[in-house]
């Protein structure tokens, strides 16, 4: 019977890992960024009407 080779294993396992991480990472920051769109602190964009005379 084959050995098995734990230290493959383990790369992968510690691969995996920080690919959930980074993934983890990316998902906070895209929250991040979409949130201030909505914050009321900023002022909202204002629309000209023209003045009437």
């Amino acid at each position: 019977m084959a050995k098995p080779n734990y230290s493959f294993q383990k790369r992968q396992k510690e691969l995996e890992k920080k690919k959930k991480n980074e993934e983890k990472l990316q998902r906070k920051l895209n929250k991040r960024t979409a949130e201030p769109q909505d914050n009321p602190d900023q002022p909202a964009a204002v629309e000209e009407t023209p003045e009437v005379e």
